[in-house]
Order: structure tokens, then C-alpha cells, then sequence
């Protein structure tokens, strides 16, 4: 039953629905999609909140060099496939209007730009989602966050001292803007190897530094090395750890781009440097190289602070997840997290997370 109500006479309106979902990329349009099939009426059954200005979810924030015949494995969302999509065009591009037809077809009413500030413990064991724009009392919560919001900067020694401009992937502009520049790329990563090869032709000298000696894939990636990489990965949030990325776990895919980049030495790797002069990277063995600019492509962290005063996390710093159920709290679903993390585990994740949300409300009639 959806009526709005005031709280303590605040000006606050509270909304009760049955879902919130926060976030609208793949994993939240999956579950929006899911719910609507499921008889979840939009407006009065379930929200949909998504902080970015337009449909697109963090594809929409993509480098324009980014095309989308560059995009390994976007997978289409439930429902309806992404066809005859021009290759050359940026990926930005192409999925966002992908996404906005999508939202449109299946009627999904995503609400933005909104801000989820806070989700609490609310009365009649329902959840209170704050944002930008009034609360919702919630029975049940899908959190599709992603990580694109918390871009992971590692902090060394002397990074403060750099006079050069350090910048990460998350604001990664396209290869022209090096041009002429002495460049350290950090990570081992696809965005990192991505940067690299896109860089070289144009920068005065790269330098590529990582933790780990990089892992090349020889076989080609199939379902059961995929099956193989998410079980690695699930395993982690099972026990409560932070959630990897599926490419420390599977390697890198050695493609025609890769081969070369390792024949003309652009993709020659140094161990990670110790610490940042004014002038560039120092490692301890007395080492250095000059740069520039160093380009941090290190990965991304899950976008969860908001569910902070729900004490979700784990002493490893992570959340239990079975499924894409919050082991402490049945009612929160983290869909895209860890395992779903990937284009077509969101689309599963959405799919199983609005299955189980289905059997709570069942088992738990709502308070009168």
C-alpha cells in the first residue's frame, strides 16, 4: 500500500514502498526489470534512485576513445538486446541511449538525480533509504551501487611533492591529451594495458609499473573459465572479505593489440616504484624515471558508505554476501557486488535477488 505520510511533523515526507533500488546501471535496471515482471508496479511497489544526470549508468562517464567495438563482453540487458550498434561509436554513447531506451520501454521510472545519503533501521522492520529527495520506508532494499563513484588511489611516499598532474582512470580523458608527455601508467589491469597501447603513439615515453608481474591468458575465456574466475571471487564475499576484481583472477587476454604492445616494448613491465619525487618515480634499488604525468589505473572500490549505520561489514572489511543476499540483514541485496560484478552477472544477480526478495515479503505480510 503506498501513501505518503509525514513523520513527526517534520516537512520530511516518508514514502512507503515495498523496493528501493539504488542505481541504475546494468545490475539495477536488471532488477528493476525483474521486479516489474514480477507485478512490482513503479511508484507505488518500487523506486528506482540513481545519482548520475542521465541514463547510462557509469558507462556514461566513459573516455570517448572508449569505442564500443572496444568493449569486451557487454552483455545486453533481460529483455532486450543491444543491436546494430556502430562499433566506432564511444561506448558513453552507444549504452546510454541502450539504457534510456531501455528504461523506457519497460516503463522503469528511474528517479534522478538523486542521492542516497543514509539507509537505517526505520520502524515496523522496514528500512529508511534518505536522499537528496525525502525518505523512503522500505521493506526491502537492492543496492546497485556499482564501484565507478570510488575510484582506489594507493598512497605512496612523495606523492603530495609530484609537479607533474596525477590523474586515475575514473577521469581518463583519451590518449591526445599526453601527447609529447613522459607517462607512468599504474596497474595491471584491462584499463591499464588499454592506456598504455592508446597512449604510446602519442606521449614522448611510457612507463608501465605493477604490483604483480601481469598474468597472461593463453586459452580463449570460455564459460567454464568464467564459472571457474566468479566462483574465486564469490568465495571472497562469502567470507566477508572485499570483493576482487574478476581480471586479478582471470589474467589478461593475450589479443592481437596485447602481442604487439609486448613485441615493441610499450607493454614492458616494471615492478611497482617505492616512492614520487617532484620530477617523477624512485624505486629503493636507486632507480628513476622522469614523468610527467602518472596515469593510476588502479581499480575501483563498491560504492556501499551509505549502508554504513546498517553495520553490514565484516572485520575483513567486506560484506557477507551469499547469493546476492547481506548474510546480517535478508532484507539487502547487493546486486554487482563482487561476484555480479560483470555485465552478465548483474543481469543473474537481478534476476535472483528479486526471486528471494519475493519469498521475504511473502513470509512477512506487511505492518498494518
Amino acid at each position: 500500500m503506498h501513501h505518503t505520510r509525514r513523520v513527526g511533523g517534520s516537512v520530511d515526507d516518508v514514502r512507503e514502498v515495498e523496493v528501493v533500488v539504488v542505481g541504475a546501471g546494468q545490475a539495477g535496471l536488471s532488477s528493476a526489470y525483474h521486479l516489474r515482471r514480477n507485478g512490482f508496479a513503479p511508484d507505488r511497489d518500487v523506486v528506482v534512485l540513481d545519482h548520475s544526470p542521465g541514463p547510462g549508468g557509469a558507462w556514461q562517464f566513459r573516455w570517448p576513445s572508449l569505442t564500443y567495438g572496444k568493449v569486451h563482453g557487454m552483455h545486453a540487458l533481460p529483455g532486450m538486446e543491444l543491436t546494430d550498434a556502430d562499433p566506432l561509436r564511444p561506448s558513453s554513447e552507444v549504452i546510454s541511449a541502450y539504457f534510456d531506451r531501455y528504461e523506457r520501454t519497460f516503463d522503469l521510472r528511474v528517479r534522478r538525480p538523486v542521492d542516497v545519503h543514509a539507509v537505517r533501521e526505520g520502524p515496523a522492520g522496514r528500512l529508511l533509504v534518505e536522499t537528496s529527495h525525502g525518505t523512503w520506508a522500505t521493506r526491502a532494499l537492492i543496492n546497485a551501487t556499482g564501484t565507478w563513484d570510488r575510484p582506489f588511489w594507493p598512497r605512496y611516499p612523495g606523492q603530495e611533492t609530484f609537479r607533474g598532474r596525477q590523474l586515475h582512470t575514473a577521469r581518463y580523458p583519451g590518449p591526445e591529451a599526453f601527447a609529447g608527455l613522459r607517462v607512468v601508467v599504474v596497474g595491471g589491469g584491462a584499463s591499464g594495458t588499454q592506456h598504455l597501447l592508446e597512449i604510446a603513439p602519442y606521449a614522448a615515453a611510457t612507463t608501465w609499473v605493477t604490483r604483480r608481474p601481469p598474468v597472461w591468458r593463453e586459452e580463449p575465456f570460455d564459460e567454464n573459465a568464467g564459472r571457474a574466475a566468479v566462483a574465486l571471487v564469490e568465495e571472497r564475499v562469502r567470507q566477508g572479505l572485499p570483493p576482487r576484481s574478476v581480471v586479478s583472477v582471470t589474467g589478461l587476454p593475450l589479443n592481437d593489440a596485447i602481442r604487439r604492445g609486448l613485441a615493441d616494448g610499450v607493454l614492458d613491465r616494471l615492478p611497482m616504484f617505492d616512492r614520487i619525487e617532484p620530477e617523477g618515480v624512485v624505486w629503493d634499488d636507486g632507480r628513476r624515471v622522469a614523468a610527467d604525468v602518472i596515469l593510476w589505473a588502479t581499480g575501483f572500490r563498491p560504492v556501499i558508505d551509505h549502508l554504513a549505520p546498517l553495520r553490514l561489514r565484516e572485520p575483513g572489511g567486506g560484506i557477507r554476501v551469499e547469493g546476492t543476499r547481506a548474510v546480517a540483514d535478508p532484507r539487502i541485496h547487493l546486486v554487482g557486488y563482487g561476484p555480479s560484478a560483470s555485465t552478465i552477472g548483474a543481469n543473474r544477480a537481478g534476476r535472483a535477488a528479486v526471486r528471494d526478495i519475493r519469498r521475504l515479503l511473502a513470509e512477512e505480510p506487511a505492518a498494518a
